[in-house]
Protein backbone atom coordinates (compact mmCIF):
# COMPACT_ATOMS: atom_id res chain seq x y z
CA UNK A 1 0.00 0.00 0.00
CA UNK A 2 1.35 3.43 -0.90
CA UNK A 3 1.82 6.28 1.58
CA UNK A 4 -1.07 8.10 -0.08
CA UNK A 5 -3.37 5.16 0.45
CA UNK A 6 -2.33 4.65 4.06
CA UNK A 7 -3.16 8.30 4.82
CA UNK A 8 -6.62 7.96 3.31
CA UNK A 9 -7.38 4.53 4.71
CA UNK A 10 -6.21 4.13 8.30
CA UNK A 11 -7.25 2.33 11.44
CA UNK A 12 -8.72 3.73 14.63
CA UNK A 13 -11.39 5.83 12.91
CA UNK A 14 -15.14 5.55 12.32
CA UNK A 15 -17.28 5.82 9.23
CA UNK A 16 -20.80 5.06 8.07
CA UNK A 17 -21.96 2.36 5.70
CA UNK A 18 -24.02 4.58 3.42
CA UNK A 19 -27.78 4.94 3.78
CA UNK A 20 -29.55 7.35 6.10
CA UNK A 21 -33.18 7.82 7.20
CA UNK A 22 -35.45 10.54 5.86
CA UNK A 23 -35.27 12.68 2.77
CA UNK A 24 -33.35 15.79 3.83
CA UNK A 25 -29.87 15.77 2.25
CA UNK A 26 -28.70 18.93 4.05
CA UNK A 27 -29.56 17.57 7.49
CA UNK A 28 -27.98 14.22 6.63
CA UNK A 29 -24.76 15.77 5.31
CA UNK A 30 -24.40 18.10 8.31
CA UNK A 31 -24.88 15.20 10.74
CA UNK A 32 -22.45 12.85 9.04
CA UNK A 33 -19.73 15.49 8.65
CA UNK A 34 -20.23 16.52 12.27
CA UNK A 35 -20.23 13.02 13.79
CA UNK A 36 -17.68 11.31 11.54
CA UNK A 37 -14.91 13.84 11.46
CA UNK A 38 -12.19 11.46 10.27
CA UNK A 39 -14.10 9.76 7.44
CA UNK A 40 -17.54 11.20 6.64
CA UNK A 41 -19.40 9.85 3.63
CA UNK A 42 -21.76 10.97 0.91
CA UNK A 43 -25.02 9.66 2.32
CA UNK A 44 -27.73 7.79 0.42
CA UNK A 45 -31.37 8.62 1.14
CA UNK A 46 -33.38 5.72 -0.33
CA UNK A 47 -36.55 7.00 1.32
CA UNK A 48 -36.91 9.40 -1.62
CA UNK A 49 -37.88 6.50 -3.88
CA UNK A 50 -36.90 5.54 -7.44
CA UNK A 51 -33.39 6.62 -8.36
CA UNK A 52 -32.38 7.21 -4.72
CA UNK A 53 -31.95 3.58 -3.65
CA UNK A 54 -28.60 1.83 -3.97
CA UNK A 55 -29.44 0.24 -7.33
CA UNK A 56 -31.26 3.12 -9.03
CA UNK A 57 -28.58 5.58 -7.91
CA UNK A 58 -26.00 3.81 -10.10
CA UNK A 59 -27.90 4.92 -13.19
CA UNK A 60 -26.51 8.40 -12.52
CA UNK A 61 -22.94 7.13 -12.81
CA UNK A 62 -22.87 4.60 -15.66
CA UNK A 63 -21.24 5.54 -18.95
CA UNK A 64 -23.28 4.77 -22.10
CA UNK A 65 -25.72 2.64 -20.07
CA UNK A 66 -28.83 3.55 -18.14
CA UNK A 67 -31.73 1.97 -16.26
CA UNK A 68 -35.48 2.09 -16.46
CA UNK A 69 -37.87 0.95 -13.73
CA UNK A 70 -40.10 -2.12 -13.89
CA UNK A 71 -42.58 -3.72 -11.52
CA UNK A 72 -39.71 -5.91 -10.24
CA UNK A 73 -37.08 -3.19 -9.96
CA UNK A 74 -34.71 -1.99 -12.71
CA UNK A 75 -33.65 -3.08 -16.18
CA UNK A 76 -31.29 -1.80 -18.85
CA UNK A 77 -32.92 0.80 -21.08
CA UNK A 78 -32.26 1.46 -24.76
CA UNK A 79 -32.28 5.24 -24.29
CA UNK A 80 -32.06 7.77 -21.46
CA UNK A 81 -35.26 7.96 -19.43
CA UNK A 82 -36.79 9.27 -16.26
CA UNK A 83 -34.87 7.00 -13.90
CA UNK A 84 -31.43 8.18 -15.03
CA UNK A 85 -32.50 11.85 -14.97
CA UNK A 86 -33.99 11.52 -11.50
CA UNK A 87 -30.93 9.65 -10.22
CA UNK A 88 -28.63 12.38 -11.57
CA UNK A 89 -30.74 15.16 -10.07
CA UNK A 90 -30.82 13.50 -6.66
CA UNK A 91 -27.08 12.81 -6.70
CA UNK A 92 -26.39 16.42 -7.64
CA UNK A 93 -28.58 17.59 -4.75
CA UNK A 94 -26.70 15.30 -2.37
CA UNK A 95 -23.34 16.60 -3.56
CA UNK A 96 -24.49 20.20 -3.15
CA UNK A 97 -25.54 19.43 0.43
CA UNK A 98 -22.24 17.72 1.22
CA UNK A 99 -20.25 20.57 -0.28
CA UNK A 100 -22.18 23.04 1.89
CA UNK A 101 -21.55 20.97 5.05
CA UNK A 102 -17.89 20.56 4.06
CA UNK A 103 -17.41 24.31 3.77
CA UNK A 104 -19.27 24.98 7.03
CA UNK A 105 -16.95 22.54 8.81
CA UNK A 106 -13.92 24.34 7.40
CA UNK A 107 -12.80 21.33 5.36
CA UNK A 108 -12.95 22.80 1.85
CA UNK A 109 -9.67 22.38 0.02
CA UNK A 110 -8.02 20.68 3.00
CA UNK A 111 -7.40 17.32 1.34
CA UNK A 112 -9.46 15.70 4.11
CA UNK A 113 -10.80 12.19 3.45
CA UNK A 114 -14.36 11.47 2.35
CA UNK A 115 -16.02 8.22 1.32
CA UNK A 116 -18.44 7.55 -1.52
CA UNK A 117 -20.47 4.37 -1.94
CA UNK A 118 -21.75 2.63 -5.03
CA UNK A 119 -23.31 -0.78 -5.62
CA UNK A 120 -20.63 -3.23 -6.72
CA UNK A 121 -20.78 -4.84 -10.18
CA UNK A 122 -21.83 -8.34 -9.05
CA UNK A 123 -24.73 -7.22 -6.87
CA UNK A 124 -25.73 -4.71 -9.57
CA UNK A 125 -25.76 -7.44 -12.22
CA UNK A 126 -27.77 -9.67 -9.90
CA UNK A 127 -30.42 -7.00 -9.33
CA UNK A 128 -30.77 -5.36 -12.75
CA UNK A 129 -32.45 -7.12 -15.66
CA UNK A 130 -31.58 -7.21 -19.33
CA UNK A 131 -34.23 -5.81 -21.73
CA UNK A 132 -35.50 -9.39 -22.15
CA UNK A 133 -36.16 -9.75 -18.45
CA UNK A 134 -33.26 -11.97 -17.32
CA UNK A 135 -30.64 -10.85 -14.82
CA UNK A 136 -27.54 -9.21 -16.30
CA UNK A 137 -25.55 -11.76 -14.30
CA UNK A 138 -26.70 -14.52 -16.69
CA UNK A 139 -25.01 -12.87 -19.70
CA UNK A 140 -21.20 -12.75 -19.47
CA UNK A 141 -20.90 -10.13 -22.22
CA UNK A 142 -23.45 -7.81 -20.62
CA UNK A 143 -21.81 -8.35 -17.23
CA UNK A 144 -18.44 -7.33 -18.63
CA UNK A 145 -19.93 -4.23 -20.29
CA UNK A 146 -21.64 -3.27 -17.04
CA UNK A 147 -18.44 -3.58 -14.99
CA UNK A 148 -16.48 -1.48 -17.47
CA UNK A 149 -19.22 1.18 -17.59
CA UNK A 150 -19.36 1.28 -13.80
CA UNK A 151 -15.58 1.49 -13.50
CA UNK A 152 -15.39 4.47 -15.86
CA UNK A 153 -18.40 6.21 -14.32
CA UNK A 154 -17.01 5.79 -10.83
CA UNK A 155 -13.69 7.33 -11.88
CA UNK A 156 -15.62 10.38 -13.11
CA UNK A 157 -17.70 10.54 -9.93
CA UNK A 158 -14.65 10.37 -7.67
CA UNK A 159 -12.94 13.11 -9.69
CA UNK A 160 -15.98 15.39 -9.33
CA UNK A 161 -16.31 14.78 -5.59
CA UNK A 162 -12.60 15.33 -5.05
CA UNK A 163 -12.63 18.55 -7.05
CA UNK A 164 -15.75 19.99 -5.42
CA UNK A 165 -14.61 19.29 -1.88
CA UNK A 166 -10.85 19.53 -2.31
CA UNK A 167 -10.78 16.09 -0.70
CA UNK A 168 -9.17 12.68 -0.98
CA UNK A 169 -11.84 10.11 -1.88
CA UNK A 170 -12.19 6.56 -0.61
CA UNK A 171 -14.43 4.34 -2.75
CA UNK A 172 -16.77 1.76 -1.21
CA UNK A 173 -18.31 -0.97 -3.35
CA UNK A 174 -21.42 -2.46 -1.76
CA UNK A 175 -21.78 -6.18 -2.51
CA UNK A 176 -24.63 -7.52 -0.32
CA UNK A 177 -25.42 -10.28 -2.85
CA UNK A 178 -21.84 -11.42 -3.35
CA UNK A 179 -22.25 -14.64 -1.37
CA UNK A 180 -25.45 -15.53 -3.26
CA UNK A 181 -23.76 -14.83 -6.60
CA UNK A 182 -20.88 -17.17 -5.74
CA UNK A 183 -23.13 -19.89 -4.27
CA UNK A 184 -25.76 -19.80 -7.03
CA UNK A 185 -28.62 -19.16 -4.60
CA UNK A 186 -30.23 -16.27 -6.46
CA UNK A 187 -33.82 -16.86 -7.50
CA UNK A 188 -34.34 -16.97 -11.26
CA UNK A 189 -36.76 -14.61 -12.97
CA UNK A 190 -38.45 -17.66 -14.49
CA UNK A 191 -38.22 -21.45 -14.16
CA UNK A 192 -36.49 -21.58 -17.55
CA UNK A 193 -33.64 -19.23 -16.63
CA UNK A 194 -31.52 -20.72 -13.87
CA UNK A 195 -29.03 -18.33 -12.24
CA UNK A 196 -25.96 -20.50 -11.92
CA UNK A 197 -23.19 -19.90 -9.42
CA UNK A 198 -20.66 -17.46 -10.85
CA UNK A 199 -17.22 -19.12 -11.01
CA UNK A 200 -14.85 -17.43 -8.60
CA UNK A 201 -12.18 -16.47 -11.19
CA UNK A 202 -14.79 -14.73 -13.36
CA UNK A 203 -16.39 -13.00 -10.38
CA UNK A 204 -13.00 -11.87 -9.15
CA UNK A 205 -12.12 -10.47 -12.59
CA UNK A 206 -15.38 -8.50 -12.71
CA UNK A 207 -14.90 -7.02 -9.24
CA UNK A 208 -11.23 -6.24 -9.78
CA UNK A 209 -12.02 -4.53 -13.10
CA UNK A 210 -13.84 -1.84 -11.13
CA UNK A 211 -11.29 -1.73 -8.31
CA UNK A 212 -8.25 -1.50 -10.59
CA UNK A 213 -9.71 1.46 -12.50
CA UNK A 214 -9.72 3.63 -9.38
CA UNK A 215 -6.72 5.76 -8.52
CA UNK A 216 -7.10 5.31 -4.75
CA UNK A 217 -7.92 2.50 -2.31
CA UNK A 218 -11.23 0.66 -2.53
CA UNK A 219 -13.29 -0.83 0.28
CA UNK A 220 -15.69 -3.69 -0.45
CA UNK A 221 -18.56 -3.97 2.00
CA UNK A 222 -21.03 -6.82 2.40
CA UNK A 223 -23.96 -7.12 4.80
CA UNK A 224 -24.50 -10.75 3.76
CA UNK A 225 -25.26 -13.22 6.55
CA UNK A 226 -22.11 -15.06 5.58
CA UNK A 227 -19.70 -12.61 3.92
CA UNK A 228 -17.42 -14.12 1.27
CA UNK A 229 -14.24 -13.29 3.16
CA UNK A 230 -12.06 -15.88 1.42
CA UNK A 231 -13.03 -14.48 -1.96
CA UNK A 232 -12.48 -10.89 -0.84
CA UNK A 233 -9.04 -11.77 0.55
CA UNK A 234 -8.02 -12.60 -3.06
CA UNK A 235 -9.45 -9.38 -4.46
CA UNK A 236 -7.63 -6.11 -5.09
CA UNK A 237 -9.67 -4.39 -2.37
CA UNK A 238 -7.60 -2.49 0.19
CA UNK A 239 -10.29 -2.95 2.85
CA UNK A 240 -13.20 -5.26 3.59
CA UNK A 241 -16.27 -4.34 5.64
CA UNK A 242 -18.81 -6.68 7.25
CA UNK A 243 -21.23 -7.05 10.14
CA UNK A 244 -19.31 -8.71 12.99
CA UNK A 245 -22.49 -10.52 14.07
CA UNK A 246 -22.52 -12.49 10.77
CA UNK A 247 -19.23 -14.28 11.27
CA UNK A 248 -18.65 -17.45 13.27
CA UNK A 249 -15.82 -19.72 14.29
CA UNK A 250 -15.50 -21.07 10.74
CA UNK A 251 -14.75 -17.54 9.48
CA UNK A 252 -11.92 -16.75 11.89
CA UNK A 253 -9.14 -18.05 9.67
CA UNK A 254 -10.45 -15.92 6.80
CA UNK A 255 -10.49 -12.81 9.00
CA UNK A 256 -6.92 -13.59 10.00
CA UNK A 257 -5.91 -13.94 6.34
CA UNK A 258 -7.37 -10.53 5.55
CA UNK A 259 -5.37 -8.89 8.34
CA UNK A 260 -2.19 -10.83 7.56
CA UNK A 261 -2.57 -9.73 3.94
CA UNK A 262 -2.47 -6.09 5.04
CA UNK A 263 -6.11 -5.29 4.33
CA UNK A 264 -8.00 -2.96 6.62
CA UNK A 265 -11.25 -4.20 8.17
CA UNK A 266 -14.33 -2.04 8.63
CA UNK A 267 -16.10 -3.82 11.47
CA UNK A 268 -19.87 -3.36 11.65
CA UNK A 269 -20.19 -3.13 15.42
CA UNK A 270 -23.08 -0.73 16.08
CA UNK A 271 -26.62 -2.16 15.75
CA UNK A 272 -28.74 -0.65 12.99
CA UNK A 273 -31.78 -0.58 15.27
CA UNK A 274 -31.92 0.77 18.81
CA UNK A 275 -31.43 -1.96 21.45
CA UNK A 276 -34.10 -2.46 24.09
CA UNK A 277 -31.67 -1.08 26.70
CA UNK A 278 -29.32 1.86 26.11
CA UNK A 279 -25.78 0.78 25.27
CA UNK A 280 -22.41 2.43 25.69
CA UNK A 281 -19.31 2.47 23.53
CA UNK A 282 -17.77 -0.21 25.76
CA UNK A 283 -20.48 -2.70 24.77
CA UNK A 284 -19.99 -1.77 21.12
CA UNK A 285 -16.22 -2.10 21.35
CA UNK A 286 -16.09 -5.48 23.08
CA UNK A 287 -16.78 -7.82 20.08
CA UNK A 288 -14.03 -6.19 18.04
CA UNK A 289 -11.49 -6.43 20.84
CA UNK A 290 -12.39 -10.05 21.56
CA UNK A 291 -12.09 -10.88 17.84
CA UNK A 292 -8.53 -9.53 17.70
CA UNK A 293 -7.65 -11.31 20.95
CA UNK A 294 -9.10 -14.60 19.71
CA UNK A 295 -7.09 -14.38 16.51
CA UNK A 296 -3.92 -13.86 18.53
CA UNK A 297 -3.06 -10.47 17.05
CA UNK A 298 -1.65 -7.66 19.14
CA UNK A 299 -4.28 -5.16 20.19
CA UNK A 300 -2.39 -2.33 18.50
CA UNK A 301 -3.93 -3.64 15.28
CA UNK A 302 -7.20 -1.99 16.39
CA UNK A 303 -5.52 1.36 15.89
CA UNK A 304 -3.71 0.38 12.71
CA UNK A 305 -6.04 -1.74 10.57
CA UNK A 306 -9.52 -1.60 12.12
CA UNK A 307 -12.23 0.95 11.31
CA UNK A 308 -15.57 1.05 13.12
CA UNK A 309 -19.02 1.40 11.52
CA UNK A 310 -22.67 0.53 12.03
CA UNK A 311 -23.51 -3.07 11.11
CA UNK A 312 -25.16 -1.92 7.86
CA UNK A 313 -26.99 1.06 6.39
CA UNK A 314 -29.19 3.16 8.67
CA UNK A 315 -32.06 4.00 6.30
CA UNK A 316 -34.53 1.94 8.35
CA UNK A 317 -33.52 3.41 11.71
CA UNK A 318 -35.25 6.25 13.57
CA UNK A 319 -33.31 9.47 13.05
CA UNK A 320 -32.41 9.71 16.74
CA UNK A 321 -30.86 6.25 16.72
CA UNK A 322 -29.03 6.88 13.44
CA UNK A 323 -27.33 9.86 15.05
CA UNK A 324 -26.55 7.88 18.19
CA UNK A 325 -25.15 5.02 16.09
CA UNK A 326 -22.60 7.34 14.46
CA UNK A 327 -21.70 8.79 17.84
CA UNK A 328 -21.12 5.31 19.27
CA UNK A 329 -19.00 4.35 16.28
CA UNK A 330 -16.84 7.45 16.75
CA UNK A 331 -16.44 6.82 20.50
CA UNK A 332 -15.48 3.20 19.90
CA UNK A 333 -12.94 4.10 17.23
CA UNK A 334 -11.41 6.67 19.59
CA UNK A 335 -10.98 3.98 22.26
CA UNK A 336 -9.37 1.67 19.69
CA UNK A 337 -6.94 4.36 18.58
CA UNK A 338 -5.85 5.63 22.00
CA UNK A 339 -5.21 2.78 24.42
CA UNK A 340 -6.42 -0.54 22.94
CA UNK A 341 -4.14 -2.59 25.20
CA UNK A 342 -5.80 -1.26 28.34
CA UNK A 343 -9.42 -2.06 27.33
CA UNK A 344 -11.04 -4.47 29.77
CA UNK A 345 -14.53 -5.97 29.75
CA UNK A 346 -14.66 -7.93 33.00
Amino acid sequence: MSDGESGLLRGGIATGVGSWPGADPREAAATVVGELGDLPHLVELPGRGVGADMIGRVSALLVDMRFDSTTRGYRLAARPGGVARRARDLLRTDLDALEEAWETAGLAGSGHAVKVQVTGPLTLAAEVELPGGHRILTDSGALRDLSESLAEGLVNHVAEVGKRLGAEVLVQLDEPLLTSVLNGTLRAVSMLNEVRAKPEPEALHILDTVIAAQSGPVLVHSCAESPALGFLAKSAAAAVGFDVATIGTADLDRVGELLDGGKHLVLGLVPTTAPAKPITWREVAEPGVRLIDRLGFRRRLLAEQILVAPACGLAGAPLAWARRALSLAAETARAYSEEPESLSFE
